[in-house]
């Protein structure tokens, strides 16, 4: 790819989601964007065509799904997934696509994932270099309206959702946040980060062991969701 913008196409069946998407491409300046589709057999006529560099792809749609497509298409462009279920994250990773992302997306979010796509997109003399590209840690919110507490990636043991607020679990300390647990999941970098309860994320760095459906983290018992449960396998067989 030699141009100077990564020529993205937006496929979703919701054209409101299109809409959203495709705003945002227009807003990131090294993104151009070549088209929508809310039909996914007329993405994948377009997508033959052998000039679109990147594909923000919903999952969930009639006709065909976008596990489907990705599998079609998986060696004309690269691929950036849109949806509302989590779960389908380690099946997208395995077929290598840039990112997940969680519906609502929040442009922040999107900018992070766009820069990804613009580093393994772009030939590397021309990789662009930011602030969030050497980041090594994220923040939280703390207890007051302005306080805001840094965390490492590499200390994080695992994350609990509780009925308002998220703990975070280090080796010597526990972060209290009011966020959501999908919010994290969205700023949390896979890997190492993946969700493996409706109520947990965890490092894959720091399981010590794997019995049935439990993951053990140093003495803590983390419950491995029916849901994630066979693609989590997948993915620790592949390790």
């Amino acid at each position: 790819m030699n141009r100077k913008t990564i020529r993205c196409f937006v496929v979703d069946d919701q054209s409101y989601a299109v809409q959203i998407i495709a705003d945002y491409v227009t807003r990131v300046p090294f993104l151009e964007l070549a088209g929508t589709a809310t039909n996914p057999i007329d993405a994948l006529t377009r997508i033959q065509h052998g000039d679109i560099d990147l594909v923000f792809l919903d999952i969930q749609m009639p006709e065909l799904t976008g596990m489907q497509f990705l599998k079609i298409a998986r060696d004309k462009c690269r691929f950036i997934l849109t949806t509302a279920y989590p779960e389908y994250a380690l099946e997208g990773y395995e077929h290598e696509v840039i990112d997940y992302l969680l519906k609502p997306v929040a442009f922040e979010r999107f900018v992070k994932a766009a820069q990804k796509a613009y580093n393994q997109l772009r030939p590397e003399t021309e990789t662009i270099a930011t602030e969030n590209d050497e980041q090594d840690y994220f923040f939280v919110k703390g207890e007051s309206k302005n306080k805001f507490i840094k965390i490492n990636y590499s200390d994080v043991l695992y994350i609990e959702g509780l009925k308002n607020y998220v703990s975070v679990f280090t080796n010597d300390q526990r972060i209290a946040t009011y966020h959501t647990l999908t919010e994290l999941e969205q700023q949390l970098p896979r890997p190492p980060f993946y969700r493996v309860h409706k109520s947990y994320i965890i490092s894959l760095d720091k399981i010590s062991m794997v019995d049935g459906n439990v993951i053990y983290i140093n003495k803590q018992q983390i419950p491995l969701g029916e849901t994630y449960r066979e693609q989590f396998f997948r993915l620790v067989r592949d390790k």
